[in-house]
């Protein structure tokens, strides 16, 4: 029972999930900073430490559980947004120098990993040390989506819904890069998962945002609400989907 894989597949369902998580992040983190007005420093430590608690669960159990996987991914959205919003804003590094700050700590994290353990797949983790690895690295990655999905959307004069084309573009790149191009997929996995949290926050101030700043005007309650929905439906597919396989497998 160890030795069963602790995370979830990567297919088309994962990578839906993915971005419908880290935009719930996005507008989930900003309800709580702003729209509930608690700040950013309070609501990191608040959501900080679910993400420690959830984390905790994960590791502890010896299968892979969606429900819980999928919170996990979640917590680390949410806190990740509002950690960049609290380097960028409250200490005042900006978008640039916190998404730099960040783009260093991913690189330095994947080069210990692989030092560690020789690889970066995320296919066969099944023990301790690369799950915590795993985990770290997802955190960073999404805290550096969340500021380099707020500088294209203010600094760069793109716009949230600019912003979110270029990066939906890159992410089509990759994707014609799996199936055209030799690169590693493991390679690509983390391209992938790293833009995908940009996407997420530049999407989510899509919906949040007012229609004179270029937003759906949905707000952050309206907004988390809707994605709450979505990422529900999915995970209960998700679910279905795991027991039909451990039926046949048993």
């Amino acid at each position: 029972m160890a030795n069963m894989k602790k995370v979830a597949e990567v297919n088309l369902i994962f990578w839906i999930m993915k971005i419908c998580a880290t935009t719930l992040g996005e507008t989930a983190g900003d309800m709580l900073s702003m729209t509930f007005n608690i700040g950013y420093g309070l609501s990191s430590i608040i959501l900080i430490s679910f993400f420690v608690v959830s984390l905790i669960a994960q590791l502890m159990s010896k299968k892979y559980n969606p429900a819980l996987y999928w919170l996990v991914i979640l917590t680390t959205s949410t806190a990740g947004t509002t950690m960049s919003d609290y380097m960028d804003r409250t200490l005042g590094l900006g978008y640039a120098m916190g998404s730099t700050i960040l783009v260093f700590m991913l690189v330095s994290m994947l080069l210990i990993w692989h030092k560690s353990e020789k690889s970066l797949s995320v296919t066969d983790i099944k023990t301790f040390r690369p799950e915590m690895f795993y985990w770290v690295t997802i955190l960073i990655s999404n805290t550096l989506g969340t500021a380099l999905g707020d500088y294209l959307a203010d600094d760069s004069g793109l716009g949230f819904g600019g912003g979110a084309l270029l990066i939906g573009s890159l992410i089509l790149l990759v994707v014609l890069a799996k199936f055209f191009t030799k690169i590693s997929t493991v390679i690509l996995f983390w391209v992938a998962f790293v833009l995908t949290r940009p996407f997420g926050a530049t999407f989510g101030d899509l919906l949040t945002k007012s229609t004179d700043k270029g937003g759906f005007d949905l707000g952050t309650i309206g907004s988390s609400g809707v994605l709450f929905g979505i990422l529900v439906v999915l995970l209960l597919f998700v679910v279905f989907e795991e027991k039909k396989r451990t039926l046949k497998e048993s």
